[in-house]
């Protein structure tokens, strides 16, 4: 955005009083696609080596998650200063979404520790998957056995898929790519379904690939912006423009939504980020103006609904008139969505439209000019 000035006061203001020495526990998937992330595109756009050291420092203290685990699959939770890990019970997008920010710092620091643990647990995953080739959403971290027998392209799965495609994108590791692809055939095949014409992906059995339900998080329509990135232009436009139904008959999109039945679920709006997201993918993976125009009407109806007195709200209820909001802000709208409209609309100099990666949580790991 040319904000030097703001990025130098941010650094600074890191140099003298970031530091991870905390007797606390945190999550250990939401401190990497947040922090770890943020401070290594931090480094990357800036250079500053104390940005890439703290980098370090907090994946160090990640690690015994990954370490202490009888599978290589990590707990949820570690003490920053102590090491202790709690909570073995966890899920793909959060055993599975550590290769691009792992891998980046292993490449930075010549240290392949971090690669090689990232892509122990994503093995682990994969390793474990069914018959026909799909992974349930929850399993056991110390054993290895699944929990539950769901199969979904949403929560909490959602994000394990998009780093099986970075681990290829970003490191040219033929392993990801063909994970990605074993898991993304088996999805076309045992999930998706065309209801009044439009492309979505059931809830299904993982094992046998029995329907369990039509229901649809949001979440899930990051799912359109990551099959074009890979290649699947067709199955990516027909997933958005199911997705754009939805926004066309809601203004914003729900939380929940069932595709069966074509109404809400969870009536409320978090200010999410994936609609967004895959608009800006299929914009820069070779679909052009319509997805920026899209993009537009995202961006105007979250402005005319989500526009509080003091900055923009969260909502409660979509189908109230007028839509009754919450009062929150979520850190992602930030960190992604206002991020996924600026290189958008912006044709910023300092983006390579071209040549580009962006994290889960919308960091900026290739393509910074």
């Amino acid at each position: 955005m040319g904000l030097d000035a703001e990025i130098e006061a941010g650094v600074r203001w890191i140099e003298k009083n970031l530091h991870f020495d905390i007797d606390g526990e945190v999550q250990v998937f939401e401190t990497n696609i947040r922090m770890v992330g943020g401070l290594l595109s931090g480094w990357l756009a800036t250079r500053n080596r104390h940005l890439l050291d703290l980098a370090r420092d907090l994946t160090d203290r990640l690690l015994p998650a990954f370490l202490k685990s009888p599978t290589g699959i990590p707990y949820r939770f570690v003490n920053l200063r102590t090491g202790a890990v709690r909570d073995a019970t966890t899920f793909p997008a959060e055993l599975g979404t550590y290769i691009s920010e792992f891998g980046t710092l292993s490449r930075a620091v010549s240290d392949p520790r971090y690669y090689d643990v990232a892509k122990k647990a994503a093995k682990a995953c994969f390793d474990r998957r069914s018959a026909i080739d799909l992974v349930a959403d929850t399993i056991d971290a110390e054993t290895g056995k699944w929990l539950s027998r769901r199969a979904t392209i949403g929560p909490p799965s959602d994000s394990y898929f998009e780093y099986l495609y970075g681990g290829w994108r970003l490191f040219a590791d033929a392993d990801f790519r063909r994970w990605y692809d074993v898991h993304a055939g088996a999805i076309l095949k045992h999930q998706a379904e065309r209801v009044d014409g439009r492309l979505w992906f059931a809830q299904v059995d993982f094992e046998t690939g029995a329907r369990l339900d039509r229901r649809q998080s949001e979440l899930a329509s990051f799912y359109a912006g990551l099959l074009a990135k890979a290649g699947d232009h067709v199955h990516a436009s027909d997933y958005l423009a199911s997705w754009t139904d939805v926004q066309a008959r809601f203004d914003v999109l729900p939380e929940g939504f069932d595709y069966g039945t074509f109404q809400a679920t969870r009536a409320s709006n978090e200010l999410r980020p994936e609609f967004a997201d895959s608009c800006l993918a299929l914009y820069v993976h070779g679909g052009g103006e319509p997805y920026r125009r899209l993009a537009r009407i995202h961006y105007e109806n979250m402005k005319r609904t989500s526009r509080a007195r003091f900055g923009y709200t969260i909502i409660d209820d979509i189908t109230a008139r007028p839509m009754r909001q919450g009062d929150l802000c979520p850190g992602y709208w930030w960190a992604e969505q206002m991020k996924y409209y600026w290189l958008a609309f912006s044709a910023t100099p300092r983006f390579d439209y071209r040549k580009n990666y962006l994290s889960t949580e919308g960091k900026v790991l290739v393509g910074l000019k």
